[in-house]
């Protein structure tokens, strides 16, 4: 069952056409919209739900937690606008906290896909996985990545470029910024590892420790708040195993909202978190560790 928030119609029409009885609008109504999509997966439903950025997420918070999580429901939350991807309708349109929200809910699993390729076999794999997830779309994204015959698996961070100058880790598609960032690096002879960790509950511890041990330091970028997204993954991980890079940097907001309205490439760019931001990030780690 696809379920809506009174939105997304242009998008959905084919969907609607085609699976008449597995669509059901209901309204502006989001809080509504987590307990009719619960109510339907303890039936026996695949039940996803659909709305733009925090609006099937924080507004219905509690009916998240307390319906579908509690129960261990087989509710999927799509969240399409992540990060400033409404940016011109200002902050109260921009998901900036939802990562950090949502991973914190027991059962919740979390993956913000940073290409085409991601989302489409993200979509697959946590219509066939039981239990409650949120899927987290943007309006930007990496282009497609993948290569033939890879298989995306949730957990698993995928490697997009290799090198050992720095690692750069992102989610969603501020990533295409990395792949940038990474491009104008090479040109000054600075290879940087680039991973997409796409999914937010666990951490790939695999591909964390080899960052450490293998590149010159770790920078992470999310279009997010830098608490409790991305950056605390990777931060939680690295302190609990004794993993040290040699540099560390969390690239996102910094405990605050983004109180300028502009297109997303703006609002990245004037709250540090664009292509530029992380390639002085990169600079300035390697002159830091520099002996």
């Amino acid at each position: 069952m696809l379920l809506t928030g009174d939105l997304g119609f242009k998008v959905l029409d084919d969907y609607r056409r085609l699976r008449s009885r597995q669509f059901l609008n209901v309204g502006v109504a989001e809080q509504n919209l987590a307990a009719i999509a619960t109510g339907l997966a303890l039936e026996g439903h695949i039940a996803f739900t659909y709305s733009i950025g925090n609006f099937p997420t924080l507004r219905c918070l509690e009916q998240l937690r307390n319906d579908a999580c509690y129960h261990g429901a087989n509710v999927k939350v799509v969240a399409v606008g992540g990060g400033f991807s409404y940016g011109p309708l200002g902050f109260s349109h921009h998901a900036t906290e939802d990562l950090a929200i949502m991973r914190a809910l027991p059962g919740m699993t979390v993956v913000a896909p940073s290409d085409l390729w991601e989302t489409e076999e993200a979509t697959k794999v946590l219509a066939a996985t039981e239990g409650c997830a949120y899927l987290r779309l943007d309006k930007s994204d990496a282009g497609r990545t993948n290569h033939a015959g890879e298989q995306f698996v949730l957990g698993k961070a995928r490697l997009l470029r290799d090198g050992d100058a720095m690692t750069l880790i992102g989610c969603g598609g501020i990533v295409a910024e990395l792949l940038a960032a990474a491009d104008e690096l090479a040109g000054e002879g600075l290879a940087c590892r680039v991973l997409s960790h796409h999914t937010l509950t666990t951490a790939d511890g695999e591909a964390i420790a080899a960052a450490a041990l293998e590149t010159g330091g770790v920078v992470t970028v999310e279009e997010h708040s830098v608490n409790g997204g991305l950056g605390g993954v990777i931060a939680e991980f690295c302190l609990e195993n004794g993993v040290r890079p040699r540099v560390f940097r969390r690239l996102g907001l910094r405990n605050e909202f983004a109180t300028v309205v502009g297109s997303q490439d703006y609002l990245r760019n004037r709250y540090g978190m664009g292509r530029q931001a992380i390639v002085n990030a990169v600079r300035d780690g390697i002159v830091r560790r520099a002996p």
